[in-house]
């Protein structure tokens, strides 16, 4: 079991949402994942239980104790994957488009996490469903995810991405033109006030910040390089709809799955890059990967089109 965490609540962070308050401070854990300690009794306000709305007063004293962790219920599958990088801490996976991160509601198998179970031990710390996951991309979305193999490299992972120091690379392929070679969208993000299952910017959403630039130009289109500052739901492909150039293949957030009369499977929009510090060592690891042969078709055929435009 990992060590119980005890925090005294100061003077600046009185008046605060329980959770909001720990969200901010020095803890390996996501606000969601704080949520649902404190749903289940495992965060105590001087010796009580309380909800996550609690308001907290100064001098609280706060205990985290995470609950025992069990061996997984879920299934191995002996499903291929596309390791890119292995050691006894981590895991860096190239994941294809099309398969989803962890077991969920209509996705009970044939998940990542089903492979991984398969291929190695994996940490604990996201409990029965998401051992090993530290971060995720979306299931229509490809490319590169660390994941951990023991607790200590989970809580270090997960501690470097909070903070920002993770580097988390992206390619997609957009609607529209760019007059500018550079720039950043940042736009709170939220769900959505009429369709719970999409985020949308939204007025005191959670901070949201995309980096991108232009890597190359078409007739219409843009492939452009991303870099993720937060690391929201969708966060991509919201601020690229909401600026009105919206990624390929997004039928969700404002684009058809067609192009070139080419069926898509999903977005463009790959997971290319990724820089980490390995959490023994401390070495600075560096990944890059190809992108999906769908994203290479696409981006031949826009060149093709246009060199037919330049010659006319």
């Amino acid at each position: 079991m990992a060590d119980a965490q005890t925090i005294v609540i100061t003077a600046d962070q009185a008046g605060g949402r329980l959770d909001a308050v720990l969200s901010q401070a020095d803890l390996t854990y996501s606000r969601s994942a704080l949520a649902n300690l404190i749903k289940a009794g495992c965060v105590l306000v001087n010796g009580q239980t309380v909800k996550r709305s609690y308001v907290v007063k100064e001098a609280d004293e706060i205990v985290i104790t995470p609950p025992e962790t069990k061996e997984t219920a879920l299934e191995a599958e002996n499903i291929p994957l596309d390791i890119v990088y292995e050691d006894d801490d981590l895991l860096v996976v190239n994941k294809p488009q099309g398969m989803v991160v962890h077991p969920a509601p209509g996705h009970p198998g044939g998940t990542l996490v089903n492979a991984l179970l398969y291929h190695a031990p994996l940490s604990t710390i996201n409990g029965e469903f998401r051992p090993g996951i530290v971060h995720r991309i979306d299931r229509d979305t490809s490319g590169l995810l660390m994941v951990a193999k023991n607790d200590a490299a989970h809580q270090a992972l997960a501690a470097e991405l909070k903070a920002h120091k993770t580097q988390r690379i992206y390619y997609a392929l957009v609607r529209g033109n760019f007059t500018e070679n550079e720039g950043t969208i940042d736009a709170p993000l939220g769900r959505h006030p009429k369709d719970r299952q999409k985020q949308a910017v939204i007025a005191g959403g959670r901070e949201a910040v995309t980096h991108f630039k232009v890597v190359e130009r078409f007739q219409g289109y843009t492939l452009l390089e991303l870099a993720l500052e937060t690391g929201r739901t969708h966060q991509i492909r919201v601020h690229l709809a909401y600026i009105g150039h919206p990624v390929i293949g997004d039928n969700v957030y404002g684009h058809q799955d067609k192009i070139l009369n080419i069926k898509l499977p999903g977005q463009l929009l790959h997971a290319k890059t990724l820089v980490l510090t390995q959490p023994q060592t401390q070495e600075t690891l560096r990944f890059d990967s190809e992108l999906p042969a769908i994203f290479q078709q696409v981006l031949t055929g826009l060149r093709v089109e246009d060199s037919k435009f330049d010659n006319q």
